[in-house]
């Protein structure tokens, strides 16, 4: 039995998906159901009698116990978070409480839970915390990658409550001994991605001929990876991994912000011509405050230890989601029926400038 917190959102989805899919595994899905939470993005296993849901807060003590006793999980996969660095620009108190104290919180009804099972039970239990490259901070000026022995130095308050998350969780390991496990991501993007994130933004904009807004001069590297490739490693490591472990995860796919905005823009002429070309688009705006220049994933340990490999490159993987989008314009629709509009998010006050 599978605990995935966080599964109506855009990676844990994938995950839930996976499980059921292509796996014979039991899950249930627990979900607040904030603005990026979409139980649509599981209507293909929402009704196998494998896959259950329980509407909950993670940072609610009371709840997350009577989940743990009801469903007797054998792994707790966390992904429950507040994600968005603009968002947590503009109000980061969500993101302290969701991030760090529903961490706790989580971490601490997985603790009651662990330590009354009796053997092989407890032996095999395994708490999964899932996190961001964006912990390691930056990378300007160097050709290093992270690696899962880089210092900590987040930028952002997003970043920076996943930071203390991950502290929390190797705590509780080396305090508790509670059998944990932890994996760092690049840039995730895919089919069923909340349009507030670069790529599905992008191309939803274009879609209605609004303007493109990239961050400063659209240099900022990421590495992109796949969230279907994604799902598959974070089931590895949660079933494969060693205990007190981190593993880095990332597609290697290292992409400047505007080269990723001009090949939507290509794709989208090949796919929906029309008479102007999308790149006219783009509009350069005024760059995110502590805004990290690059990040990119070295993946070898996971490569290496427990055999995973990205199945989509950049290119395979950008088109795979651009025709997605073109093919479930409801989804998306209803999505953009909600609290978001396709705005900028984080200093909502900055001015835009073509440059």
């Amino acid at each position: 039995m599978f605990l995935v917190t966080g599964g109506a959102g855009f990676i844990g989805s994938a995950v839930v998906r996976e499980l059921i899919q292509n796996a014979d595994h039991t899950v249930v899905n627990v979900d607040k159901l904030t603005y990026a939470g979409n139980l649509e993005s599981l209507a293909e296993v929402e009704h196998n009698p494998r896959y259950h849901f329980v509407q909950a807060d993670i940072s609610d003590g009371a709840a997350m116990q009577q989940v743990f006793n009801q469903f007797k999980p054998d792994v707790v996969m966390h992904l429950a978070a507040e994600s968005h660095v603009d968002r947590s620009i503009d109000g980061p108190m969500e993101f302290v409480q969701t991030n760090i104290v529903g961490t706790y919180t989580l971490l601490e009804a997985a603790r009651s839970y662990w330590q009354g099972l009796r053997e092989p039970e407890a032996k095999s239990f395994r708490f999964h915390h899932i996190s961001t490259d964006e912990v390691y901070g930056d990378l300007e000026g160097t050709d290093d990658l992270f690696t899962e022995a880089t210092p900590y130095a987040p930028s952002s308050p997003y970043s920076a409550s996943k930071a203390s998350s991950d502290h929390l969780v190797r705590a509780w390991q080396r305090t508790y001994g509670l059998p944990t496990l932890i994996t760092n991501c690049s840039n995730n993007y895919g089919p069923y991605h909340f349009p507030e994130k670069l790529i599905p933004l992008m191309i939803l904009n274009a879609l209605a001929a609004k303007r493109l807004p990239v961050y400063g001069n659209g240099q900022q590297i990421r590495d992109w990876l796949y969230v279907e490739d994604h799902a598959r490693a974070l089931i590895t490591v949660a079933t494969k991994g060693e205990v007190g472990e981190t593993y880095n995860i990332g597609g290697h796919n290292e992409k400047a912000n505007l080269e990723v905005v001009q090949t939507i823009c290509d794709l989208l002429q090949e796919l929906v011509p029309q008479s102007t070309s999308y790149r006219e688009l783009i509009t350069f705006v005024t760059d995110r405050p502590g805004h990290d220049h690059r990040y990119a994933i070295d993946a070898s340990k996971i490569e290496k230890d427990l055999g995973w490999t990205p199945a989509e490159t950049f290119e395979t993987g950008l088109r795979k989601t651009v025709q997605w989008y073109l093919a479930n314009e409801a989804w998306w629709k209803k999505v953009q029926d909600g609290s978001y509009r396709g705005e900028r998010l984080g200093v909502a006050a900055a001015k835009v400038g073509e440059m």
